[in-house]
Order: structure tokens, then sequence, then C-alpha cells
């Protein structure tokens, strides 16, 4: 079993009530490569992760011996949902880490004219969602479709994909990821 140094990170760094921007900012690294280390898209070199960890502060042999507590708990209120987006897209995830866990959830909102980017998304993995409301273009592998409430969507993640909201209201959604990536 390999170890997944992003859900570690984003867990201390939860634990510690740091925000991405505030781990950033005193590890004097830009806010994107947390991000990037934490969603598993930048594997950082040993120094890196050195100087990141020195923010938290935690040394190299604790982040790496430590045995982080799995999730006991079963159900949560809507404000114990975890917002882990940013900016005009909202990912609220059900728990506070991963770790453990082969099932992503998230409740989604996209604000009007939102989008995942121009460069299609591609992972490993499965994932699926539910409109709730609003419109949602998805792009899968070359093939678009909107979609309104309660349409759907489910594919193999490492196809390219993209996710944009059209119309007027924001779109939420209800979607499922495994094993968990974002």
């Amino acid at each position: 079993m390999s170890l997944d140094i992003g859900d570690r990170l984003r867990y201390l760094r939860i634990r510690h009530k740091l925000s991405q921007r505030q781990l950033a900012k005193r590890a004097g690294v830009p806010n994107s490569t947390v991000s990037l280390i934490e969603s598993n898209q930048m594997n950082p070199s040993v120094g890196a992760l050195k100087r990141i960890l020195d923010g938290i502060p935690i040394g190299l042999a604790e982040f790496f011996s430590f045995e982080p507590e799995q999730a006991s708990k079963v159900f949560y209120q809507s404000e114990e949902l975890v917002e882990i987006g940013k900016g005009k897209i909202s990912y609220r995830q059900i728990g506070e880490h991963l770790i453990g866990r082969a099932l992503q959830i998230l409740r989604e909102r996209y604000a009007p004219g939102a989008d995942t980017g121009k460069v299609l998304l591609a992972h490993d993995g499965e994932e699926g969602g539910i409109i709730l409301s609003g419109r949602l273009e998805v792009t899968v592998d070359g093939e678009r479709k909107v979609l309104g409430p309660g349409d759907a969507y489910y594919f193999a993640s490492r196809k390219p994909h993209r996710f944009r909201c059209v119309g007027p209201i924001a779109c939420e959604v209800i979607s499922a990821c495994t094993p968990p990536t974002f």
C-alpha cells in the first residue's frame, strides 16, 4: 500500500486549523503548490515537503510515522461538510479527510459561468453525479452534454473531462469519486 502524501498533508493542515493559503504563506511557497500536493497532482521533493511541513510545524519523521485517526463518524450535519473548493466552485466534502476511505462524496456548487478550467481533468478512478438544480455542461472524452435537475453522469475519470455551469442560476450537484482523488 502506497503512502498518500496529499491526504496526509491535508489531514495535518486541517487538524492544525490552517487554510491552504495560510500554510503556503508560512512555508514561503505558492498556494498552488500546496493545492497540487494535496490533490496528488504534484509529488514534492523531500526538500519542498520539509519546507511546507515547517509551516505547520511538523518534522519529516513525524509526518511519515504518524497514523491518522480513521474516520468513525457516520452522520454529518450540513455545516460539518468540509469546504475544499475555492473561487466560483464550492466543493463540500463529507468528512474532514479521506485517509482510509475508498469513496469521496461532494456537494458541489458552481456559480453561473464557473468551470473547472480550459485544461481537461484526468485521473484514475470513476466518478458520477446527479444534478440537483441549474444546468451543468459536462464534457467527457470529447462528448459534451448539458444536464439539468435530475439528470446524471457516470464515467471513468481517466477520460479527459470538464464541468461548466451554463445559464443564469447556480448549479448544485451531488457527486462521488472512487478512489478519492480530488
